[in-house]
C-alpha cells in the first residue's frame, strides 16, 4: 500500500492522544487520504481492493472527526464517502463489510434532512431538502438491497427494492437503473438455481420497466427480461409453471421478436407435452420472419429429437422450400441422414446420401464445411457396423465416403479411410482388394504408422514373416520419430507402442512367434507405460524360453544373450522414477519378484554356461533390490552373490591371460564385499549357525586377494588365525590356495598347515589319512626337494613333524603304508645328504629316522629291509671311519 495510505493509518492509530484542535488536521488528511485514492485509482496505479481499503481508512478517520453538531458540508461529505465505501466493499465480493458504512449513510442522511428542517423558512423548503436527500436515500437503498442479495437475505432486499420502487413517483429517471438492477438481481439468482427469487426479481424488473414509459429501460430489455422470466419458470418446473411461462414468452415476443423467444416457446410446449397442432401453430410463426437457415435447423433438430417427427419433417421440408437457392441447402439434408440414422432407418438415409451424391456430380456441390460433416457421419455409421462385424456394411457406407473423392487426389483423410476399407476387406478374407486399398494409402500417406499397421496385417495373414519383421521394425521406428518431434507430433505419443502391443496380438494369435518377438521388443524398448512394458518383457521372456529348450547350442546362446536384454532391460525399467499413477509400489514389488525369480531359474539352468550363469545370478540379485528385504529376499540375494563370485574365481582360474584373470578376480571380489553387507543383516534375522556362509566367504575372499596379490591379505588372515572354531579343511584349502599360481604365499601356507595338524592332534579320534595328507604337504613345503643349504632350525622343525607322524603310526592303524614309506625314504634321504657334506652327526640321525619308519612298513616291509639293513650298516662303518679322522677336542 502507498506511504500516504500507511500515514493516514498511523495517524487513525494515535488520534486519541490528540488535542481537539488537531482534529480539522486529521479530517484534512482523510479527504487528502480519499482523493488519492480516486486519482490513483484511475490511472491503475492501485486496484479495486486496494482502493477499497483506502476509502476504508479515509471514511472511518471522517466519522472519528464528526463533531456533535457538524455543519451541513461535513455531513453531505460524510454521506458520500459512507456510500461509496460501502459500494466498493460490494462491487469486490465483500458485501459484510459494506452494512455499517450503508447504515452510516441513512443515519447522515436523516441528520441532514432534520438540520435542513430546522433551518427552513416555510413548508415549500422542507419539499426542497427532501427532494434533495431523497436521490441520496435512494442510492443507499439501493446498494443495501445489492448488499442483501450478495449475503442471500431476500426479505431484506424486497423491503429495499420496494422502498425504491415507491420513490419512483418523485424519482422517475431511476426507473430505469431500478429495473435494470432487479433484472441483474434475477440473473444473479438464476445462476445460482433460485428460481422462485429470480422469478420474483425478473417480474419487478418488468413491471418496474413498464412504469413510466418515458424513461423505461427499452422494449428490447423487456423482451429480454420475459426471456430469462419464462426459461426460469420453465427450469423450476416446466408443468406445473407451464402457462405462466407461455404468458411470459408471449409477452416477450409482442415486445421485441427475436428468434431466441421462438424457439424458447417451441422448446417450452415441447417439453411441456403439448399437442402436435399447437406445437405446428407455434411453428408456423417462424415463417413469417426473417429467421437464419442455422436457427431453423436447431429448431427443427430440437422436435425430432424430442420424438416430434411429424411436425419436425413438415418443418424441415417448409425450410428446404424457403431455402431453395442458398449455397447451404445441403444442411438440411445432412439433418435428414443425421435423424434418418439415429432412428435406424438406414434404408431412407442411404437415398439421401445418393441423392447428395448425384448432386456432387450435377453441379450442386456441398459447401466444404457440410461436406466434411457428411464424411464423418458417413465413418461413424461404418464404424459403428465394423464393431458389430458388418463388414460389408461397413464398405458400403465406406464407398459412400470415396465417392466424394476425384481419383489421384492426395488426402490424408482419403489415406485413413483407405485403411479403414482394408480393414473389413481383411475381415471378409478378400486379400487382394486390402492390398489394392492399402496401396492406395500409401500413395495417399506413405510415412503414416497406420499404413505401415495396414500392410503388418496383409503380412500376417499372407504368413509372410519376413514382410511382416520389415513392417514391425518400420512401424518401430515411426515411433520414434513421433516421439522425438517437439513441433508437432505426427500420431499421439501412445499410438505407436498401442499398434505394436496389437501386432504382437495379431502374431500370437496367428502363431507366428518370431514377428511377435520382434514387435514386442520395439514395444518395450519404446512404451513410457511401465504396465505395459513389464507385460511385454513377460511376454518375451516366456516366447524365448520355449524356444530355448528345443534349440540346439548355435541358436540358444542367441537367446540366452535375447533373456538377458529382456531381464536388464526390466531392472532398467524398475530402477527410473516412479509415481502411484504410472507404477504403484505394489505391483512395482511383484514385477521384481516375478522377474528376479526368472533370472534365478535361468541361471540354474544354464550350469553348462558359467558366464551366463553368472550374469542371471547378478541380474536376479539386482533385481532382488527392488523388493522388500524380507528374510527369504536376503536369502536369495545372498546366495546369488556367492553363487556370482564363485563363477568368477572358476572363470579366473581359466583365464590364459592375467589382465582377463584379474578383470574376473576384481569383479568376485565386488560381489564378495556386497554379499557381506547382505550376510550381516541376515544374521540378525535368526540362528545361522551351520550355514557355511562365513567359511566360504573367507574362502572365496582369500583366493581373490591371493592371487591379485592384494595388500590387505595379511590382515584378512590375522582375523583368520583368531578364530577359535575355525575348521580343519578351512585351514587346508587355505594352504592349497595360498601356493596355486599366481599365487605364492609359502609362509602364510605353512601357517595353515601347522593350524591344520594342532586340530587334528585335538581330534579324540585322529583319522589318520587326513592327517598323513596334511603333514605329507607341511614336510614337501618345509623340507623341498633338491633343496641343498637347509638350516638347522628348519631341520629341527621338520624332525618333530616325523617325530608327530611316528607317533600317530605307533598309536593308530590306519595310517595309509605309501605314506610311510614315502616318510622313511624322505628321512633317509635326508641323512644321506647330510653325509655328503660332512654332517656325519645329523647324516646318523636322519638314516635312523628312516629306519624307525621302516619298522613299521607293512606287506612292504620284506622289499625295502634287506636292502636299508645292509645300506644303514655300510653307512654306520662310514660314519665309524670318518669319525676316526676327526681329531678329539682339547
Amino acid at each position: 500500500m502507498c506511504r500516504c495510505a500507511v500515514a493516514q493509518i498511523f495517524l487513525c492509530a494515535s488520534v486519541f492522544e490528540k488535542t481537539s484542535s488537531q482534529m480539522g488536521r486529521v479530517e484534512e488528511g482523510a479527504i487528502s487520504l480519499w482523493n488519492w485514492a480516486v486519482t490513483k485509482h484511475m490511472g491503475s496505479v492501485i486496484n479495486d481492493e486496494q482502493r477499497a481499503k483506502l476509502r476504508f481508512v479515509a471514511c472511518r478517520l471522517v466519522c472519528l472527526c464528526e463533531g456533535s453538531d457538524p455543519p451541513e458540508g461535513t455531513i453531505r461529505r460524510q454521506i458520500l464517502m459512507s456510500m461509496k465505501t460501502g459500494k466498493g466493499w460490494i462491487d469486490i465480493g465483500k458485501a459484510d463489510l459494506a452494512d455499517e458504512f450503508l447504515e452510516i449513510a441513512l443515519n447522515s442522511i436523516e441528520k441532514l434532512y432534520t438540520k435542513l428542517r430546522k433551518g427552513s423558512d416555510g413548508e415549500a423548503d422542507i419539499h426542497v431538502h427532501k427532494a434533495d436527500v431523497e436521490k441520496d436515500l435512494f442510492k443507499v437503498l439501493s446498494y443495501q438491497a445489492e448488499s442483501a442479495v450478495a449475503q442471500g437475505d431476500f426479505q431484506k432486499a424486497v423491503m429495499c427494492v420496494q422502498r425504491c420502487k415507491d420513490m419512483l413517483m418523485k424519482l422517475p429517471k431511476e426507473t430505469c437503473y431500478l429495473a435494470i438492477l432487479c433484472y441483474n438481481f434475477g440473473v444473479e439468482t438464476y445462476e445460482r438455481k433460485k428460481y422462485e427469487q429470480s422469478s420474483f426479481w425478473l417480474s419487478q424488473s418488468y413491471d418496474i420497466g413498464k412504469m413510466d414509459m418515458k424513461y423505461s429501460v427499452g422494449k428490447e430489455m423487456r423482451a429480454k427480461v420475459l426471456r430469462l422470466l419464462a426459461t426460469a419458470y420453465f427450469e423450476w418446473d416446466c408443468k406445473q409453471y407451464l402457462d405462466k411461462a407461455l404468458k411470459a414468452i408471449s409477452l416477450a415476443n409482442e415486445e421485441n421478436l427475436h428468434p431466441a423467444g421462438f424457439f424458447l416457446k417451441v422448446k417450452i410446449l415441447v417439453r411441456s407435452g403439448a399437442s402436435d397442432e399447437e406445437i405446428n401453430s407455434a411453428v408456423a410463426e417462424f415463417m413469417h420472419h426473417e429467421l437464419s437457415l442455422d436457427f431453423c435447423l436447431n429448431a427443427a433438430k430440437l422436435l425430432l429429437e424430442n420424438g416430434r417427427e411429424s411436425v419436425g419433417f413438415d418443418f424441415l421440408n417448409s425450410v428446404a422450400e424457403r431455402f431453395e437457392s442458398s449455397p447451404d441447402l445441403g444442411k438440411i439434408t445432412l439433418l435428414y441422414i443425421e435423424f434418418l440414422l439415429q432412428n435406424k432407418r438406414e434404408l431412407l438415409a442411404k437415398q439421401k446420401v445418393e441423392e447428395i451424391i448425384i448432386g456432387h456430380y450435377t453441379g450442386k456441390q456441398l459447401l466444404s464445411e457440410t461436406l466434411n460433416r457428411l464424411h464423418i457421419v458417413l465413418w461413424d455409421t461404418a464404424a459403428k457396423h465394423y464393431e458389430a462385424k458388418s463388414y460389408s456394411e461397413a464398405l458400403h457406407w465406406y464407398n459412400y465416403s470415396v465417392s466424394f473423392y476425384t481419383p489421384g487426389q492426395i488426402d490424408q483423410n482419403l489415406a485413413k479411410l483407405q485403411r479403414n476399407m482394408a480393414s473389413c476387406y481383411l475381415h471378409l478374407k478378400e486379400v487382394d482388394k486390402a492390398k489394392e486399398a492399402v496401396k492406395e494409402a500409401e500413395r495417399c500417406d506413405p510415412n503414416s504408422i497406420f499404413t505401415q499397421f495396414s500392410v503388418y496385417k496383409i503380412a500376417v495373414m499372407e504368413d509372410d514373416t519376413d514382410k511382416a519383421v520389415e513392417a514391425v521394425i518400420e512401424i518401430g521406428k515411426l515411433a520414434e520419430k513421433s516421439s522425438q518431434r517437439e513441433d508437432k507430433p505426427t500420431v499421439d505419443e501412445n499410438t505407436g507402442t498401442n499398434l505394436l502391443s496389437l501386432a504382437a496380438q495379431i502374431a500370437l494369435e496367428n502363431e507366428q512367434q518370431v514377428v511377435a518377438i520382434k514387435a514386442l521388443e520395439y514395444l518395450s524398448e519404446h512404451s513410457r507405460d511401465c504396465r505395459q512394458v513389464f507385460a511385454a518383457l513377460k511376454c518375451l521372456v516366456r516366447l524365448v524360453l520355449s524356444k530355448v529348450v528345443a534349440e540346439n547350442e548355435e541358436k540358444r546362446d542367441k537367446d540366452i544373450k535375447s533373456m538377458l536384454t529382456y531381464l536388464t532391460l526390466a531392472h532398467r525399467k524398475l530402477a527410473e522414477p516412479f509415481t502411484e499413477e504410472n507404477l504403484a509400489r505394489d505391483i512395482r514389488t511383484f514385477e521384481a519378484h516375478w522377474f528376479r525369480k526368472v533370472a534365478w531359474n535361468l541361471a540354474v539352468q544354464f550350469k553348462d554356461c558359467p558366464e551366463k550363469m553368472r550374469d542371471f545370478f547378478v541380474l536376479s540379485f539386482k533385481l532382488s533390490q527392488f523388493c522388500p528385504s524380507d528374510k527369504a529376499v536376503l536369502i536369495a540375494q545372498k546366495t546369488c552373490l556367492l553363487m556370482a563370485a564363485a563363477i568368477d574365481l572358476e572363470l579366473g582360474r581359466q583365464q590364459v591371460t592375467s589382465f582377463e584373470q584379474m578383470e574376473f578376480l576384481t569383479q568376485a571380489l565386488q560381489h564378495l564385499q556386497a554379499c557381506k553387507e547382505i550376510w550381516k543383516v541376515l544374521k540378525l534375522t535368526g540362528d545361522f549357525a551351520k550355514d557355511p556362509t562365513d567359511t566360504l566367504l573367507l574362502l572365496y575372499e582369500f583366493e581373490a586377494k591371493s592371487k591379485l596379490n592384494d595388500p590387505t591379505l595379511n590382515n584378512l588372515m590375522e582375523s583368520v588365525w583368531e578364530q577359535p572354531q575355525i575348521e580343519v579343511k578351512t585351514l587346508e584349502i587355505i594352504a592349497s590356495l595360498a601356493m596355486e599360481p599366481p599365487a605364492r604365499y609359502p609362509v602364510l601356507c605353512k601357517k595353515a598347515l601347522q593350524g591344520a595338524l594342532n586340530l587334528h592332534r585335538k581330534q579324540t579320534a585322529i583319522d589318520a589319512v587326513k592327517f598323513s595328507k596334511c603333514l605329507h604337504s607341511l614336510i614337501n613345503l618345509s623340507l623341498p626337494t633338491g633343496v641343498t643349504n637347509l638350516d638347522a632350525c628348519v631341520l629341527q622343525e621338520v624332525w618333530g613333524y616325523f617325530e608327530d607322524a611316528l607317533s600317530v603310526i605307533s598309536s593308530t592303524d590306519g595310517y595309509p603304508e605309501i605314506e610311510t614309506l614315502w616318510l622313511m625314504t624322505r628321512a633317509w634321504n635326508t641323512g644321506i645328504f647330510q653325509y655328503t657334506i660332512g654332517k656325519y652327526k645329523e647324516a646318523e640321525q636322519w638314516c635312523g629316522l628312516g629306519m624307525r619308519f621302516l619298522n613299521h612298513l607293512g606287506s612292504l616291509k620284506k622289499t625295502y629291509e634287506g636292502h636299508m639293513v645292509g645300506l644303514y650298516s655300510e653307512v654306520l662303518d662310514k660314519l665309524d671311519r670318518a669319525k676316526g679322522f676327526i681329531p678329539n677336542e682339547e
